[in-house]
């Protein structure tokens, strides 16, 4: 959760290398290791790079592209890849593991971490330069903010879905269909195709269907998907509910992670990396918890009724998302935000500098206007009337300076 003080104290770039670098020595850990303690170790160290990397990602994103639009296309596509590391690695473990041995898979992640850090190096050139943001609002205050809670309880409730699957899901499929090692990480190929495939579709559809509705659809369709599986008898039984289950995460996690970025700008500060911390945590609990807890329940009830509880759970969170529908504006702190009940509107901040000229941002009401000034800052720190607001959005800055 503190990597995005470290964002605001340095920018993103540097702990997303910082995350590239733990990752890389938690992937070599993994494939030399041979003790209990030191494969805990490097799980803790994976877990560590992957929210340095995951948290100034986002935030990197979000601030980067300030259109609700246009962030939630490319956080479909960041997603996209997410999917391919997150649900194509247990088919890519299973099969490297059963045929070639078990340092191969993570000396091939090693390898693709390293090509990542050297893209790194060539595109972001991480330097140690602060990047001009206002105070972000305080992580206690977005905790204690009910949408932000919402918006993260659909993450963590539809990620915990397959999170109760990977550890439970190949035991079952040992003691009832006889499954080969290599089976057990196969069954989970439909849920990481149709995730690539939801992410990438999801990300500009859901802005113009609703990212509630696509949320609440979404968290359906995982109760759904959930309850087929234990009707299977085979692992061909296993790709339509694999399918939709896979499909209906992206739906959520396309739909959640901009709405989160969405969140802070209409109600707090436009800065991202603390929202972000939320969102990655809520991931986080997912993938903690329900594999904790599900080897207590199937022991209790038995698999068919552990992927029953957690569908009920999905479908029952799913009417929550109402409340997301309208979000209401939120005064802040003036010059820090957004202005309600008033006239006029103030910039926000500084995003980069460029061909002697910089990019700023003017709120209003939620919705982020990028504007070209002259080098200097002279005529950026003040409010801006309804009328000037028309000017700057048609483009007209000239005519918006001299009102």
């Amino acid at each position: 959760m503190s990597f995005f003080n470290a964002a605001l104290l340095v920018g993103y770039s540097i702990p997303m290398f910082a995350g590239f670098v733990i990752l890389f020595a938690s992937t070599l850990l993994f494939a030399f290791a041979e003790s209990y303690g030191l494969l805990v170790f490097a799980r803790m160290m994976q877990g560590v790079g992957s929210s340095c990397s995951s948290v100034a990602g986002m935030g990197m994103l979000a601030d980067r592209f300030p259109d609700d639009e246009e962030r939630g296309n490319v956080m479909g596509l960041a997603l996209g890849g997410l999917a391919l590391g997150v649900l194509i690695g247990p088919p890519f473990g299973g099969v490297m593991y059963e045929f070639v041995g078990k340092p191969s898979p993570f000396l091939i992640l090693a390898l693709l971490a390293m090509i990542d850090g050297m893209l790194q190096l060539a595109v972001l050139k991480p330097g140690l330069v602060k990047e001009h943001q206002p105070q972000g609002t305080s992580l206690r205050t977005l905790l204690a903010d009910p949408y932000i809670l919402i918006a993260a309880g659909a993450i963590t409730f539809a990620n915990m879905s397959i999170a109760l699957l990977e550890p439970t899901l190949p035991i079952w499929m040992m003691e009832t269909m006889g499954s080969p090692k290599w089976e057990l990480g196969a069954a989970f190929l439909p849920a990481s195709i149709s995730y690539l495939i939801s992410t990438n579709l999801n990300g500009p559809l859901t802005f113009r269907i609703g990212r509630w509705s696509s949320t609440l659809i979404g968290m359906v369709m995982i109760g759904v998907c959930m309850c087929l599986y234990p009707i299977a008898t085979t692992i061909s039984g296993l790709i339509i509910p694999g399918f939709g289950l896979g499909f209906g995460i992206g739906m959520v996690d396309a739909s959640m992670m901009p709405q989160m970025g969405y969140l802070v700008d209409m109600r707090h500060v436009s800065v991202y990396g603390s929202v972000y911390a939320i969102a990655d945590v809520a991931f986080c609990v997912g993938y903690a918890v329900g594999p904790a807890l599900s080897g207590y329940i199937i022991q209790a009830i038995g698999f068919p009724w552990l992927v029953r509880c957690i569908a009920l759970v999905n479908v029952a969170f799913a009417p929550l998302m109402f409340f997301l529908r309208n979000p209401p504006v939120t005064a802040v702190e003036e010059g820090k935000g957004i202005l309600s009940n008033s006239e006029f509107y103030d910039e926000s901040y500084t995003s980069e500098q460029s061909n002697n000229k910089s990019s700023y941002y003017v709120m209003v009401y939620g919705e982020r206007i990028s504007i070209n000034w002259p080098m200097g800052d002279a005529n950026c720190h003040r409010s801006y009337s309804s009328v000037e607001v028309q000017l700057l959005r048609s483009g007209d800055i000239d005519s918006a300076l001299v009102i």
